[in-house]
């Protein structure tokens, strides 16, 4: 049965650690649409960079190579846009739950699909991270709370965050196609630039006139640091998904809800809470799980 290796865990616990701090600069932003934007184009802007160094030739593109990229760049920009219609519409205690439900989903397609098989221990370290990032954002662990976020599966809100979570399984399958075909970092270029375009065709429309110049004047520096940390998370997530199977790797990630709760109560003051605290054990234990499966 395939197991993590140590430096495929040691790829994933960083990009975790560079995906929450990307997210606390979107934060901090004002215009997060356009600041995502402009943070595309500074990490592609490193990409191209990196490409002028020798030895890194590009490969011959295929129909298949492409397919994959822009199939996988449609799911995780409907990843981020439903979810940010959830967090808008919605409860974030309520939402944020059913947005990771793509961690119940991608062990089933990477079983189904890639032909991947799950020690007893792997199954049970995914199903302890499932639970602490279910839980993370619960007020208690009463059954009547952590039933809240199912009970109203009409609404709006809950239905984003659910599809959110279908696509980014289906785009975290077609990722671990692509980066156990070709080169890991050719296919996170090739992915970028199909994302950023998609994002692009976006702010043409007219609501974004004026809008995009605006957000670099107003946070500059926010941009410039934003663009090499999402880069480092991208890449070495990928990385770290050729090394491991894809239902170890997505579930494993959520170690960012772990480095985002911390930033919270460091930096933002927020409180911790026993509930914090037991979903985060829940998630560690996962990890060990994981790691020695």
């Amino acid at each position: 049965m395939p197991t993590m290796s140590t430096l495929a865990l040691v790829l994933i616990v960083f990009s975790a650690l560079m995906h929450a701090l990307w997210n606390l600069l979107v934060k901090q932003s004002r215009d997060k649409t356009v600041f995502i934007w402009w943070m595309f184009v500074c990490a592609f802007g490193l990409m191209n960079l990196s490409m002028l160094l020798p030895g890194r030739p590009f490969p011959p593109v295929s129909p298949r190579y492409l397919l994959l990229a822009g199939s996988a760049a449609v799911c995780f920009v409907l990843y981020h846009w439903l979810t940010g219609k959830a967090y808008r519409e919605g409860d974030l205690s309520m939402t944020y739950p059913l947005a990771q439900t793509s961690m119940l989903y991608v062990p089933i397609w990477g079983v189904l699909l890639l032909g991947e098989t799950l020690s007893g221990n792997g199954i049970l370290g995914i199903l302890l991270i499932i639970a602490g990032a279910y839980s993370i954002q619960m007020q208690c662990f009463r059954l009547d709370e952590l039933l809240r976020p199912l009970r109203n599966l009409s609404n709006r809100s809950v239905q984003a965050a659910l599809l959110a979570g279908f696509c980014y399984s289906i785009g975290a399958i077609l990722d671990k196609q692509g980066v156990s075909s070709y080169s890991a970092y050719h296919f996170t270029y090739t992915l970028v630039l199909f994302m950023l375009g998609y994002m692009s065709l976006n702010l043409l429309r007219p609501c974004y006139r004026g809008r995009v110049l605006s957000e670099l004047r107003h946070s500059p520096r926010l941009v410039l640091c934003s663009g090499p940390v999402m880069l480092a998370s991208f890449l070495s997530f990928r990385y770290g998904l050729q090394l491991s199977p894809v239902s170890y790797a997505v579930p494993l990630r959520q170690v960012s809800l772990l480095v985002g709760v911390l930033i919270g109560i460091l930096f933002l003051g927020e409180s911790f809470g026993r509930t914090r605290l037991a979903a985060t054990g829940l998630i560690l234990a996962g990890v060990v799980f994981i790691w020695h499966g």
